[in-house]
């Protein structure tokens, strides 16, 4: 079995509350959702086509227990789910970064899953499926990309309507280029949300790298 890879490198994990580790990423080509803040638009296309056996052997050369699978949106393509299952039954500790639009129900339970709920400046919020929250287990994340106010309150009323913040690490991500980090964080001073302020700890460090950041 085949899937179209984009990249594959070791780096800092940049996101969530593993943010500051050592990672291989598997960074899969092709999504479903065009939203206007995506930073990796070059893995929209293009790609190698590359067996499973192939990206296990070139995963294992990083030698680095903790990878994560991200996109593109990883899900997109089928070989998606047997790709994680060898890699978790080859020892590593996976992670996903899934869109969340397409049906995660198929996921490992084993996988640590990175859910994002598209803002409104996303453009692309009305394909958020909140029925993939069932799928997600208290070792699993949700994160909003913040870029302005009606953005922020978007994500605090999907937090309430869903008890978000009860369930699960509840992430708020500024937006690296538009939003202003200090106003998104008293904002969340302000309103005692239970959240855990999410920078791109990756851009910081290589601000000017397109790829394997």
């Amino acid at each position: 079995m085949e899937l179209t890879v984009s990249e594959i490198f070791k780096s800092i994990q940049g996101e969530s509350s593993h943010a500051g580790r050592i990672c291989t990423f598997i960074r899969l080509a092709g999504c479903n959702l065009r939203c206007d803040f995506c930073d990796t638009r070059y893995a929209l296309k293009g790609g190698k086509k590359m067996s499973i056996e192939e990206i296990i052997r070139h995963v294992k050369g990083l030698r680095c227990n903790l990878v994560e699978v991200t996109g593109g949106e990883p899900l997109l393509q089928k070989g998606t789910i047997y790709l994680i299952r060898r890699l978790l039954k080859d020892g590593f500790e996976v992670m996903l970064e899934t869109n969340g639009s397409l049906d995660m129900s198929r996921v490992p339970r084993d996988v640590i899953k990175i859910m994002d709920i598209k803002t409104p400046s996303s453009k692309m919020h009305k394909m958020n499926n909140f029925d993939n929250i069932k799928f997600l287990s208290k070792r699993d994340e949700i994160k909003f990309v913040i870029t302005d106010k009606a953005d922020y309150n978007y994500a605090k009323k999907v937090i309430k309507k869903y008890r978000l913040d009860k369930r699960f690490c509840v992430l708020i991500s500024p937006e690296s280029k538009k939003a202003r980090l200090r106003q998104v964080a008293e904002w969340c001073i302000k309103d005692d949300l239970n959240i855990r302020f999410n920078l791109q700890l990756h851009r910081i460090i290589w601000p000017n790298r397109k790829r394997g950041v």
